[in-house]
């Protein structure tokens, strides 16, 4: 189609996470990235100085708290454009990033106390055996004893509660958002559409899959990561069917 930049020859997250991403989910602020910090610091009772991965950091807002805490962090992302705005002026030269993909970690066996996938950075790859895979990379780079946290989607309410379209705005840009669930390969769709102002279109997507708690559970365990806790929200809310969230605290089997 004329005017059209649609990328579709390689996976999505290869291209979704840049500047655009960024402006889309601007409001996901460094104060939200506190009171998430905050609470995880208080709901698994970790000290500073413990060695923690933020995995798929993306601009490092979560990162950073967790330096600020005193912990000494590490983050990972796929995305340069992301890793690049996290080394922007303001944010910490204390934490050490680093391009990979989660499938394949660059870390030695233990080398966190503590790992982190927040704002549903799991899920996105084609086969679930990759996902299998992001989780055993989690596991041999804990610690024994070593605390995994997996912040999460909850499939029901996405399910239930979908809102199919939506318009946005960035910089003045109108945002066009489509969802759907492709229940056949249990996964929720979304399609951005960025109308620039010359009538061009530059077209994205958004795929995950849907797992459900006890399949996480099931997945985590195999992997040799014993659930400690479930929560439904970042207020310590027990995990319940309407829950906002689905975050699931873990340990490595010592």
């Amino acid at each position: 189609m004329n005017g059209r930049k649609s990328l579709r020859n390689t996976a999505w997250y290869h291209h979704w996470f840049g500047a655009d991403y960024l402006q889309l989910y601007q409001h996901r602020s460094a104060g939200e990235a506190e009171r998430t910090i905050a609470w995880l610091v208080g709901a698994i009772g970790l000290s500073p100085p413990a060695k923690v991965l933020d995995l798929a950091c993306g601009n490092g807002r979560h990162s950073v708290e967790l330096e600020k805490w005193g912990f000494t962090t590490y983050g990972l992302d796929l995305s340069w454009p992301l890793l690049i705005n996290a080394d922007s002026p303001g944010n910490s030269s204390g934490i050490v990033r680093t391009r990979g993909d989660m499938r394949c970690l660059p870390f030695a066996d233990g080398s966190f106390n503590l790992i982190l996938s927040l704002f549903t950075s799991f899920g996105y790859f084609s086969l679930p055996e990759e996902d299998n895979k992001v989780l055993g990379e989690v596991s041999r780079c804990l610690s024994g004893g070593g605390f995994y946290v997996l912040d999460f989607l909850n499939a029901t309410v996405v399910r239930e509660e979908i809102i199919p379209s939506e318009e946005a705005e960035i910089d003045g840009k109108k945002v066009d958002i489509l969802r759907w669930v492709d229940d056949r390969n249990e996964r929720i769709e979304k399609r951005i559409l960025i109308h620039e102002r010359d009538g061009a279109l530059r077209e994205y997507r958004e795929s995950v899959r849907l797992y459900s708690r006890d399949k996480l559970i099931d997945m985590m365990n195999a992997a040799g990561i014993s659930v400690k806790s479930v929560y439904g929200d970042y207020t310590g809310s027990a995990f319940e069917d309407n829950s906002p969230r689905l975050i699931i605290i873990g340990r490595k089997n010592a």
